[in-house]
């Protein structure tokens, strides 16, 4: 797992482009749009899933006006039909790849992340097939500056709300917590009026490969092929993102 949080910061820290904000604006319209449907209606006070999935479209600044119309477009008669479909499958080299998609159409979809695969050198699984090769975590990503007691003392306090790990980094502390105590950490926060700029439940891997950097780069970059498909969520894998690559990485990106 070693990077994976670090990383993934990085990438939040980077996202601002036109592109990649549609795209997470996106992704949080059908969080939102989900969770009213199959959380239990639309008002966040009462449905824990919608509170987290607006949590969320806030943490990528989504406007809270945006954020009200999903809510309201959620409830009515017109609003968008979605189910959430999971792929599983290999990249170059044996790395795993766990692909999340909330889509209106599965054709589509299945047509789509099938070709993202077979056009990278990679393999689409049978389902089930990775399933032992990651652990579904809570994940909670904390801004520092949003923190205003010491970090020893909070950390104390978010073990009594079932933190497992932390992960800190120059601008995030990143919170994990056991599956089942997703929402007792959600209500830990809450209680310490801590509000994370992300939380939700990963699929982190139990074991990482590492690759040469070149060999790398090429599955970062089957990743984003995926995650730049609308109709996937999340990606995960068990690449093992090593300081090396985030610099190369980061060199491309500038």
């Amino acid at each position: 797992m070693a990077g994976h949080s670090k990383w993934a910061n990085i990438k939040h820290r980077k996202g601002a482009q036109d592109k990649k904000r549609a795209k997470q604006f996106t992704r949080a319209i059908k969080e939102i749009t989900v969770a009213v449907k199959e959380g239990g209606g639309p008002d966040p006070e009462t449905n824990p899933s919608l509170r987290n999935a607006v949590q969320n479209a806030k943490g990528v600044n989504m406007p809270k006006d945006t954020i009200e119309r999903a809510i309201k477009k959620a409830s009515g008669a017109d609003a968008d039909n979605y189910e959430t479909v999971t792929f599983e499958g290999y990249g170059p080299n044996g790395i795993a790849i766990f692909v999340e998609c909330t889509t209106d159409n599965t054709n589509r979809t299945v047509a789509s992340v099938r070709s993202i695969f077979s056009k990278n050198a990679g393999s689409l699984g049978t389902n089930g097939s990775l399933e032992f090769l990651f652990d579904k975590k809570g994940v909670f990503t904390l801004e520092k500056e949003s923190i205003e007691k010491d970090l020893d003392e909070l950390e104390l306090e978010l073990i009594e709300g079932g933190a497992s790990k932390f992960e800190k980094e120059d601008e995030f502390l990143t919170v994990y917590t056991e599956f089942t105590d997703f929402g007792l950490m959600s209500s830990k926060l809450e209680e310490l009026e801590l509000e994370p700029k992300n939380s939700e439940v990963q699929r982190i891997p139990i074991n990482t490969v590492e690759l040469p950097v070149d060999d790398a780069i090429k599955i970062l970059n089957l990743v984003e092929k995926f995650e730049d498909d609308d109709d996937v969520q999340n990606v995960y894998h068990n690449l093992e993102i090593t300081d090396d690559l985030i610099e190369e990485m980061e060199k491309q990106e500038d």
